[in-house]
């Protein structure tokens, strides 16, 4: 859950950038924070030791080898 929470998150940003330079309202991406928010949220009430900074890269290669073998 957290893995993908940051993915949302992070393909939300350019789409937030790009509603904004059209004058557009970003609705899309407001959705998409929320997901990402709620995701990342409930990974960390899962995890009772919580995340550090400096284990995200770990995460990430822990989930994406994980579903690569």
């Amino acid at each position: 859950m957290f893995v993908i929470g940051l993915v949302v998150g992070g393909f939300s940003i350019p789409s937030i950038m790009g509603a904004l330079a059209d004058g557009r309202v970003p609705r899309a991406a407001s959705i998409a924070v929320l997901v990402s928010g709620g995701l990342i949220v409930l990974a960390i009430r899962d995890n009772p030791g919580g995340y550090e900074i400096s284990d995200i890269p770990d995460i990430f290669v822990s989930v994406v080898g994980r579903y690569i073998n």
